[in-house]
């Protein structure tokens, strides 16, 4: 058995595509997943499983997933031991962080095809990209430059919509599961 953490994309945002965490539970144990955990209402599940593929069993969670939702719902997954050295690398720790700064890290589905120089900035100055190692992007949200920033929609013009992002405090919360 290995821990794996699936990242859904686009459940609960807006009153849009409610998904309740405890029919989530109910789906990956489906799937003979064990010590299954949900964090936050957005979409991060923490289990075991002894797939083996995991592209292969990220298509079957977003099958069953359809299929109990009635909607897609696009996950990806990450091995929980590549989410600890993440944390343990402390990506952001060269940041200097206040009121107005979030951290976020991005998992892409497939690597990226853009061709980026990095690090990027956004025309308005308020989004940066440090790194993309990994099919993961690093990036830092300035709020004192812009409050209307169009990170997000930055990101998607760069590197399509398989694609979901989670900020940093939400990762380090992960880790410790």
């Amino acid at each position: 058995m290995e821990t794996l953490i699936a990242f859904l994309r686009g459940i609960n945002v807006g009153g849009h595509h409610t998904v309740p965490m405890a029919s989530l539970r109910e789906v990956l144990n489906e799937l003979n997943c064990k010590n299954v955990k949900t964090l936050l209402n957005s979409g991060n599940i923490v289990f075991d499983s002894s797939e083996k593929d995991i592209q292969s069993f990220e298509s079957k969670i977003e099958n069953l997933l359809t299929k109990s939702f009635g909607f897609p719902i696009p996950v990806i997954l990450k091995k929980k031991t590549e989410i600890l050295e993440l944390v343990d690398k402390d990506p952001f720790k060269s940041v200097s962080v206040n009121k107005d700064t979030r951290l976020y890290v991005s998992f892409l589905k497939h690597s990226p095809e853009t061709k980026l120089k990095l690090p990027y900035t956004s025309k308005d100055n308020a989004y940066k990209i440090l790194s993309i190692e990994n099919n993961t992007i690093l990036s830092v949200l300035d709020l004192s430059t812009s409050r209307t920033t169009k990170a997000m929609d930055d990101l998607e013009k760069n590197f399509g919509k398989e694609i979901t992002t989670r900020n940093w405090n939400t990762i380090v919360k992960i880790a410790k599961l």
